[in-house]
């Protein structure tokens, strides 16, 4: 999955995307190596004397423990002697398991993916239909990480730094996406043939559903445990019946881009000219941090795609890391400002929810964007990750607002206005490059076909 599980619990204050509170189910003790050995690593494997059993056991101890730094510190942060001394190993010992850095990265997102294949081969053995496996891949999803967050489960990678491995594990690691998403959209094709699904985009609504689950390690951490507990539930209910109420007649409106957004700076004063420049830097850097991960952009790579001189860059920027840390204000000034003009607008909250993911997915995939992917929120010192996470986090809240307000007039169904929230956010910041997944023609009705699982569901409402 583009998500794993991602929480270093006894780390919670250096949390990369949280580190402010503590919850009381998420109390881990400091343990010893034998410790981190997961239950189901000794009651499936049989013998604990056995030395082919222990020794991977160990390796699986390994990759979970360096699963939760990695999603917390970031890969690239994480050194071999972070995981060592977490496990109670030297980084000696450590080296029987793993060869490198690289080879640990690579590990822990090939157990992720071999993990998501494994959970496709259980739903699929355990029914034939098409839109119970839909359900059960995704619940199981949340089930992964909830047994995680309270130390019945092994934690899993979110590969958010793939695109800094090199070459070979990198190819491999998607070909194993690209299989596991061609599983996931069977079900939905083979439920529309069977009028179990109804017609929808499935390349489209296949994209939209894993994304939707991309940062659930962080929201189900972030939930109290009374609500996290409850999030397989609520997910069903929205992906099965959707937002809208059986009853709303509902159709998604003409598309108003944001005039001010679609137009760039003018100005024929040097500080004008300066402020071109910068928003140059800022959309071609987001696009090689997108793509490349931060370890992978190069900034002779940057200043070669804009024909400029690396002088020129550091003109502007002091460093990479100022680039990347501006990348993401540029993108959050771009998102607010579309919240500032729906909320000060007197539309419905359907308008609204509607008008900002639509608006957003246009930025993403236009030349108006892109927007930066939190795949490298990692590379960013932690307070001015905090800043950004709370700007981010602000920003995203007027979508659970939305959502009450619809609730509140009627026109939304009674879903976890919180759980809605998260997974717009989810499929909203994976909306980038819809291109390279289907044919683009209009990128509006794109957007429309793409936020329609989470409107009508995948069933005819019924409620």
């Amino acid at each position: 999955m583009t998500s794993g599980d991602p929480v270093v619990l006894e780390m919670v204050n250096n949390a990369v995307l949280h580190g402010h509170r503590q919850k009381k189910y998420l109390k881990f003790k400091k343990s010893n190596f034998a410790n981190n050995l997961t239950l189901s690593t000794v009651t499936e494997n049989g013998s604990p004397f056995n030395r082919g059993i222990q020794h991977e056991a160990k390796h699986s101890a390994i990759l979970s423990r360096a699963a939760k730094l990695f999603n917390t510190k970031g890969a690239r942060s994480t050194t071999l002697s972070d995981v060592a001394h977490k496990l109670g190993l030297t980084k000696t010992s450590l080296y029987y398991y793993v060869k490198t850095k690289e080879d640990l990265i690579y590990q822990c997102y090939d157990a992720a993916m071999r993990h998501a294949h494994a959970t496709l081969d259980q739903v699929e053995a355990a029914t034939d239909n098409p839109l119970e496996r839909v359900l059960m891949f995704m619940e199981s999803q949340i089930s992964t990480i909830l047994k995680a967050l309270t130390g019945q489960g092994d934690f899993y990678a979110a590969p958010l730094e793939l695109a800094s491995l090199k070459d070979k594990h990198r190819e491999e690691l998607i070909a194993e996406y690209l299989r596991m998403f061609i599983r996931f959209r069977s079900y939905i094709r083979d439920g529309i043939e069977q009028s179990i699904i109804r017609p929808c985009h499935s390349t489209s609504t296949t994209r939209a559903l894993i994304g939707a689950l991309d940062w659930s390690f962080y929201w189900l951490y972030e939930m109290p445990e009374e609500e996290a507990m409850l999030a397989g539930a609520a997910l069903r209910n929205i992906v099965t019946h959707g937002l809208f109420s059986q009853d709303a007649d509902y159709r998604p409106g003409d598309h108003l881009l944001n005039a001010e957004l679609a137009s760039p700076a003018k100005g024929f004063d040097r500080e004008a000219q300066n402020r071109l420049k910068q928003e140059a830097f800022f959309k071609a850097g987001t696009r090689f941090f997108n793509r490349k991960g931060f370890s992978g952009t190069s900034l002779d790579e940057i200043a070669e795609h804009l024909q400029v001189s690396k002088g020129a860059f550091y003109y502007h920027f002091t460093n990479k890391e100022a680039l990347l840390s501006q990348c993401y204000d540029y993108s959050l000034d771009q998102t607010e400002a579309i919240y500032r003009e729906i909320n000060a607008s007197d539309i419905s909250a359907a308008e609204k929810l509607d008008t900002v993911c639509r608006q957003v997915f246009h930025i993403q995939n236009s030349d108006l964007g892109p927007l930066i992917r939190y795949n490298t929120i990692t590379a960013l010192p932690p307070p001015i990750r905090r800043r950004v996470l709370a700007r981010t986090q602000a920003a995203s809240n007027n979508l659970g607002q939305f959502v009450r307000e619809g609730q509140a007039s009627g026109m939304f169904r009674d879903v976890d206005a919180g759980i809605m929230q998260n997974m717009l956010e989810g499929a909203v910041n994976a909306a980038m490059d819809i291109s390279e997944w289907r044919r683009l023609e209009d990128i509006d009705e794109a957007a429309i076909d793409y936020f329609d699982v989470f409107y009508f569901g995948l069933t005819k409402n019924t409620d």
